[in-house]
């Protein structure tokens, strides 16, 4: 989950052209179709992987479960190969993403935005995504297309409260699909991981603090990159910083090894005797938005895996 100041910074339908209407209880939405559109921590619960700068922003991921989870994923690749359906040798997984906007607003109408800002904010996944930041960055091969948007009226929906609730009223698509919750918290976002969808597949997705849109309020983080970073958890990308000084940290073999998370953008920061300056540019990192700039090969590989096991 990703926090900003003043905020504690934390760390994740089709019906084409239809009017969804709910009861005043559940909250009213409206929903457009994509030929419609303007061209334009906390601990979180088990499942969830969150971007902030302060705390426990995190669900504790310990090694033992890091591992399980890397073997299950070994298992299923294999599996998938055996049957054909892995990724070649020397390849990396591509596909196009649909992506499912929800604005949570509250009776008044606030936490809404506009659909050029929604716009702007898949042109900034396409471009984070397509390693079009860096000439370091990594092309993912992942894009993303907006699938729909879909508006609500719900002010504790607004304030992200009852959310496994509403997310599994309102989620769209199946396991490949990208739901994006646009809701106003104490955090920038909170994110599910790809090996939890089996179990609780009705809150897959990822939660956004609605001002960190392209355009928004929330200084140092209005550039879209929040959504970014929580897209890189739904992938299966953990933190830059996860483990601390080790050579395991996040799972990634080219992103250096640091100590804590980063705030800001300090140029040359190195918090581990490891190799390596730390990965201040990256998106799994909690820089400010200005700051980010790629995802590593490493990082594109495992998103190809981790899809490849659990999204495909």
């Amino acid at each position: 989950m990703r926090s900003f100041t003043p905020r504690l910074r934390a760390l994740a339908v089709s019906l084409a052209g239809a009017a969804l209407v709910f009861s005043p209880v559940g909250g009213q939405a409206t929903a457009k179709a994509p030929a419609e559109q303007k061209a334009d921590c906390f601990v979180p619960p088990a499942g969830a992987a969150a971007k902030g700068g302060r705390g426990a922003d995190t669900r504790d991921m310990t090694v033992a479960e890091q591992k399980a989870i890397e073997a299950r994923t070994a298992q299923l690749l294999k599996a998938k190969a055996a049957r054909g359906l892995g990724v070649p040798k020397g390849a990396l997984a591509a596909a196009t993403v649909p992506v499912y906007i929800n604005v949570m607003r509250d009776a008044a109408g606030n936490g809404d935005v506009t659909d050029t800002q929604i716009s702007q904010q898949i042109a900034v996944l396409n471009k984070t995504f397509g390693g079009q930041e860096s000439s370091a960055a990594a092309n993912t091969g992942f894009t993303f297309t907006l699938a729909g948007t879909f508006r609500y009226n719900n002010n504790n929906w607004h304030k992200d409260k009852q959310s496994s609730t509403y997310r599994k009223q309102t989620r769209k698509g199946g396991k490949n699909a990208l739901n994006i919750w646009l809701v106003d918290f104490s955090y920038l976002g909170i994110a599910t991981f790809p090996w939890d969808y089996a179990q609780n597949p009705g809150i897959d997705g990822i939660r956004v603090q609605y001002t960190s849109l392209p355009g928004g309020s929330a200084t140092n983080y209005n550039l879209g990159e929040t959504a970014t970073h929580e897209a890189g958890h739904w992938f299966g990308l953990y933190h830059t910083f996860q483990g601390g000084c080790t050579s395991t940290n996040d799972e990634v073999s080219d992103t250096p090894a640091q100590s804590s998370s980063t705030n800001g953008c300090p140029e040359g920061r190195d918090s581990c005797s490891l190799p390596g300056l730390d990965p201040i540019h990256n998106y799994m990192d909690y820089s400010y938005d200005s700051c980010y700039n790629q995802f590593t090969p490493g990082q594109s590989s495992r998103i190809s895996s981790m899809w490849t096991a659990y999204r495909a």
